[in-house]
């Protein structure tokens, strides 16, 4: 199967396709992963998988969606983390990733809840344009020239911190509406100076953000972004416009896009269904020419084979199947006769050929 075959980016190669998609885990304390973010990851690095991304991990205090979202903007913070990369790599043939990210207009939530808390609780929330999520929360502060360019640090300043840590890959979350996507969209982004307005204007934090993060990453690392391939709303964004993006991106020396959809406006249908999403991914490998990650209510082996050997995407990201089940890769790998890192310490559970 295609799917037990590596793949290699950069001088980073994963053993199979499956990875386990970025979820958030709302477990942290002021950003720092403890022991259940040891064993959540540790597991699924035990199970088989080629590699495991973080959740979203923001790059300074507001970038948190909730306040129990992890962080990397201390060196506490990423101390803790570098304990989960060095047990995957020392007990595993799993690769790990981490998802640097910035909520932006969508943070500020209380895990306990689920809504926006209060200034005195939370945090004050930023976006490009004077635009909230929902009506109910409030106008977030539009950023400044000076601060999109601080921001833009401190996407650098984690990914060098990541990069010490022993990360892999760094993933780049531009999408689900959160801020950078907030920037791509002319639907949350009305902004009239440099960072708004034609679509080229509306990129430009982000392809900020990707030198940022390639000035310090090596041929050792990978580099991944996430993005939404369309927003399901009228003159939102839209595929052809992720395409675009896409050729920009790899002309950035992007190694693979991530291709979701979704999350940044309010109140859309969104046409659930097995696989949904992979549609999006086979546009944008095939018309930008750049590897893709297929995403989406993948949940089982034949499905994901399937999508590779249509030459829809080139990874297989698995959210809710990975949750349920963290043995998936190697359970799947016994199930089609295929080789795939299983620990010696169960190895007497290995079904026999």
């Amino acid at each position: 199967m295609k799917l037990f075959t590596p793949i290699t980016f950069r001088n980073v190669e994963l053993k199979n396709r499956i990875v386990m998609s970025p979820m958030c885990m709302y477990s942290a304390e002021e950003g720092v992963a403890n022991d259940f973010h040891f064993v959540h990851y540790g597991s699924r690095a035990q199970g088989g998988v080629g590699l495991i991304i973080t959740e979203a991990t923001a790059v300074e205090p507001k970038g948190r969606i909730s306040d129990k979202c992890l962080g990397i903007w201390t060196d506490e913070q990423a101390a803790e983390l570098k304990k989960i990369v060095d047990f995957v790599h020392q007990n595993s043939e799993s690769k790990i990733g981490i998802q640097l990210a910035h909520a932006g207009r969508k943070g500020s939530i209380s895990a306990a809840t689920n809504r926006q808390m209060s200034l005195e609780e939370g945090w004050e929330t930023i976006a490009p344009s004077p635009i909230p999520f929902h009506h109910s929360e409030r106008i977030p502060h539009v950023l400044t020239v000076e601060e999109i360019k601080e921001l833009v640090e401190d996407f650098r300043k984690a990914a060098k911190r990541s990069i010490e840590a022993g990360f892999d890959v760094l993933e780049i979350h531009a999408a689900h509406g959160y801020l950078i996507h907030q920037f791509l969209s002319p639907l949350s982004n009305t902004r009239t100076d440099e960072y708004g307005g034609n679509p080229e204007n509306r990129a430009r934090f982000l392809m900020e953000i990707v030198d940022a993060v390639n000035s310090e990453i090596t041929e050792n690392q990978a580099l991944f972004v996430r993005i939404s391939g369309t927003e399901y709303a009228e003159n939102g964004w839209e595929i052809s416009d992720s395409v675009e993006l896409s050729k920009a991106l790899k002309a950035k020396n992007v190694d693979l896009v991530d291709v979701s959809s979704g999350g940044n406006i309010n109140g859309v249908t969104i046409p659930l269904s097995p696989g949904y999403q992979v549609p999006l991914a086979e546009d944008v490998k095939q018309k930008a020419n750049i590897k893709t990650g297929a995403v989406g209510l993948i949940t089982t082996a034949e499905q994901a084979e399937e999508i590779l050997q249509n030459g829809q995407g080139d990874l297989i990201f698995l959210a809710r199947e990975i949750l349920r089940n963290p043995y998936f890769a190697v359970q799947s790998a016994w199930e089609n006769d295929e080789d795939n890192f299983y620990p010696h310490q169960y190895l007497r559970a290995k079904p026999a050929k």
